[in-house]
């Protein structure tokens, strides 16, 4: 199969969504009957975004193959049925790792290794690499056009084009367009000034995607074409919209899908988006709420959950309500009337994270959630913490601990991994990607899964220490999941309680809109019930209007 290839670039300025674009021409191609495969380049000289800081880059997206990814992946997955590996992210540290290995071997047989052709070569063979036994290849180049990390990648597809042909290669440029209240105008500059950036280093884009907050009009698309040397039916409107899930939907209806056909000379059938807009409808018509604290160490940047994020709108839907998040600085718990933050919410989450920071808050959240039969869901350190927080306070191993976070513990509950103990470098050293795990009969997680395997993604360096299984089963604490090997704990719960769940991996990887994931489904479900039983023991509490009155009607004594 001889792949088509559509190049998605971004100028004026960052985070214009071009991941989501990339996401959703994908799912409008499946949508005609087309077979995707996506590719992200990220221009900066990490080898992965593994080490990267959350604050700095968000979240790490792990693949089934233990791949760590930019968060752009987890788009891709949530809008195609494409499932991604390593090879659909690729950076420039690692294009430059895999051209120096190569050079101390020998294989450039004594040439001088340059920019042109030895790293655009490389550039262009990870790009071949994800095209094979698809139709369509959808090609993300990270950073904004300018930005001189990024001309490598740039001039790699410039050649795409004249080795492939202009009937096999699209240009997409997302691009802004910005509104200026005081004038109260649309501005077409930024995006002309963006496509001359582009011209100069030889790219011509074929189409335009114009963010911006409103629905542009017939003079402004006509003015831009004008400038830019598209036709004005490739002028795209990316509108503003109130859910990503809608983004496919709106580019639809300003016929994107129709252009990149046509630019690529194909006859795909119609576009189906039924299931999508049956989606939409729903999330628009969801009347009742549930109120999900996530307690976290890095909630000031929200693109570090991102995944769990969306797997919770997943969840809603999957109960017909709409989940508000609230999200608690974990070491704001710390300090006095930390409970008062806690108090009114349906479920607690405890995410996953790296370090010793905030953990002290992160207990007090398990603990309030335990004794107050609020629903928990712990996931990674989370669960890990549930693990801490049980041996403290009903096993009563005082100074129960992570080695993570006290070497010196009496209690080491949570340990290093046995094969990793004396390995300091911290890239690609945890207990990556998809591991099989088998559940026990008669747990929240047999019941929300309804199947005894499984296979979740994992990412960690730490576990459970089955040294101390015994005396925690003997407290209450039930391991409902391991691998089947017996080695690793996957699951723990707390049967006295009405949900009460930690799990070692990270199941918000494998949540999609149309099929969310059970745990969050199950977790979503649990908190809907709670929100029933306190709104129940409230009214209870209050008294009647008929009551009020014959009281009010009472002699005095």
């Amino acid at each position: 199969m001889s792949a088509k290839y559509i190049f998605v670039t971004g100028g004026v300025v960052s985070s214009l969504g071009k991941g989501l674009a990339a996401a959703s021409i994908g799912c409008l191609l499946e949508a005609r009957g087309l077979k995707v495969n996506l590719l992200k380049f990220d221009p900066y000289l990490n080898v992965d975004p593994g080490t990267m800081s959350p604050f700095q880059h968000g979240e790490v997206y792990v693949t089934d193959d233990g791949a760590e990814t930019d968060l752009d992946l987890g788009h891709y997955e949530r809008f195609t049925h494409a499932r991604m590996r390593r090879e659909n992210n690729c950076t420039a540290g690692r294009i430059y790792e895999t051209i120096i290995t190569k050079e101390r071997r020998g294989d450039y047989l004594g040439k001088t290794v340059q920019v042109i052709p030895h790293v655009t070569d490389e550039i262009k063979a990870a790009i071949r690499k994800v095209a094979s036994e698809v139709d369509v290849a959808i090609v993300e180049i990270g950073g904004t056009v300018g930005d001189i990390e990024s001309l490598p990648f740039l001039e790699a597809i410039r050649q795409m084009r004249q080795e492939q042909g202009r009937e096999k290669v699209v240009f997409v440029h997302v691009t802004l367009v910005p509104y200026i209240n005081a004038s109260g105008e649309l501005k077409t500059k930024p995006t002309q000034h963006s496509v001359k950036e582009l011209r100069e280093i030889g790219i011509q884009p074929d189409i335009l995607l114009c963010r911006t907050d409103r629905f542009l009009p017939a003079d402004i698309k006509s003015k831009i074409a004008l400038f830019c040397s598209v036709q004005k039916d490739a002028v795209i409107t990316a509108k503003d919209v109130g859910n990503i899930y809608e983004v496919p939907i709106v580019l639809a209806g300003e016929g994107l899908d129709t252009q990149i056909v046509r630019c690529l000379g194909m006859e795909p059938g119609e576009c189906n988006l039924k299931p999508w807009g049956t989606l939409v409808e729903r999330l628009r018509g969801l009347q009742d709420e549930v109120s999900i604290a996530i307690v976290g160490k890095y909630v000031e940047f929200q693109e570090s959950y991102k995944s769990l994020n969306e797997a919770l709108v997943h969840g809603g839907l999957a109960n017909n309500v709409r989940v508000n998040v609230v999200w608690l600085e974990a070491e704001g718990l710390e300090g006095e009337n930390w409970e008062n933050q806690l108090e009114g919410f349906d479920g607690i989450l405890v995410p996953g994270g790296f370090g010793k920071r905030g953990i002290p808050g992160m207990l007090r959240g398990i603990t309030f959630a335990r004794t107050r039969k609020v629903p928990f869901l712990g996931i990674c350190l989370g669960m890990q913490c549930a693990v801490i927080e049980y041996a403290r306070n009903v096993c009563g191993l005082q100074g129960a601990d992570s080695s993570e976070f006290d070497p010196s513990t009496p209690h080491r509950v949570i340990y290093k991994l046995r094969e990793l103990r004396g390995i300091d470098e911290l890239g690609g050293t945890m207990r990556l990607g998809a591991w099989t795990a088998r559940l026990k009969p008669d747990t929240f997680a047999y019941e929300a899964y309804g199947q005894a395997e499984i296979s979740e993604r994992h990412r960690h360096r730490y576990e459970f220490n089955r040294e101390y299984e015994a005396t925690l089963v003997a407290n209450g604490l039930e391991i409902a999941g391991e691998t089947p090997d017996s080695t690793y704990v996957e699951i723990v719960e707390v049967r006295d309680h009405p949900w009460f769940l930690g799990c070692q991996f990270h199941p918000e990887f494998k949540s999609r809109p149309l099929d969310p994931h059970p745990l969050f489904k199950a977790f979503v479900g649990a908190s809907l019930a709670h929100r029933g039983k306190r709104s129940a023991k409230l009214s209870e509490a209050s008294p009647s209007p008929g009551q009020l009155i014959e009281e009010s009607t009472q002699p005095s004594s």
